[in-house]
């Protein structure tokens, strides 16, 4: 039975993946996307429901359009995949409990940014405010220990990001100032700010791999959001043992 509902949470996050691909492409330059067909960005042919299938689609068409041959974004099966394998995993790590909504609420907005932020380094204000309110709510019915942490991780994260922005003139933006002010609500006041120290160590790594390669220059800009998300959802799931090892380390 526990084999069958984590088949469906995966399937579940498969779905909501190439839905969330869609919001994260579309959102950012206004355009419709509850009742739209999807449509190849090459040719604007509207795909039908076989071309539509999460991840089998891509690897059956070869990651092109079956129709011009252009080719299909990867984003599209990773983070499918990455989003389906997420909501199996906190269905194992939590359970069937009030906790697990926060967790797809959280992999949900998380996924949305990081196609957002990749494709036009853009956070999206409207996606931010449209999960901000849900998690106010499930912070109330499930709150943090204590519960002022919430308020103060929000507090928190925005100033840190803010004194950087000032510190570094323009080395974040807004966007990941409100992020982490949203962050901060669910993670609490100690995991965000983990978030920020593991996004940006995450951030120096790949920075310093990608110019050893000379994949980026020096002064191209890259997105940020990436690394934030990455980091928290390694802090959401595994902040707790981080922050213990770190102080029984010391």
């Amino acid at each position: 039975m526990d084999t069958v509902i984590i088949l469906f949470f995966f399937l579940l996050g498969l779905i909501f993946g190439s839905f969330f691909n869609v919001v994260g492409l579309r959102l950012p330059q206004n355009q419709p996307f509850a009742n739209d067909r999807s449509i190849c960005p090459h040719c604007n042919h509207t795909l039908s429901w076989y071309e539509l299938i999460p991840v089998l689609s891509y690897i059956f068409q070869g990651g092109k359009c079956r129709h011009c041959k252009g080719e299909i974004s990867f984003i599209y099966p990773v983070m499918e995949l990455t989003t389906g394998l997420l909501f199996a995993y906190s269905y194992v790590t939590i359970g069937l409990k009030i906790e697990l909504i926060v967790a797809l609420l959280l992999i949900s907005m998380l996924v949305i940014i990081i196609v957002s932020d990749m494709t036009y380094m853009l956070i999206p204000n409207k996606v931010l405010l449209f999960f901000l309110p849900l998690f106010i709510i499930m912070r109330f019915i499930q709150p943090l220990d204590p519960w002022w942490t919430s308020i103060a991780g929000a507090l928190v994260g925005i100033a840190t990001i803010a004194i950087v922005i000032m510190i570094s003139r323009g080395g974040m933006g807004a966007g990941d100032m409100k992020l982490f002010g949203v962050l901060g609500i669910v993670l609490g006041i100690d995991k965000v700010l983990l978030a920020f120290f593991l996004s940006c160590v995450i951030g120096a790594l790949v920075g310093m791999i990608l110019l050893v390669f000379k994949l980026i220059n020096r002064k191209q800009p890259i997105p940020f959001g990436p690394y934030i998300v990455i980091a928290t959802w390694i802090t959401y799931f595994y902040g707790e043992s981080i922050i213990n090892w770190y102080f029984n380390l010391v």
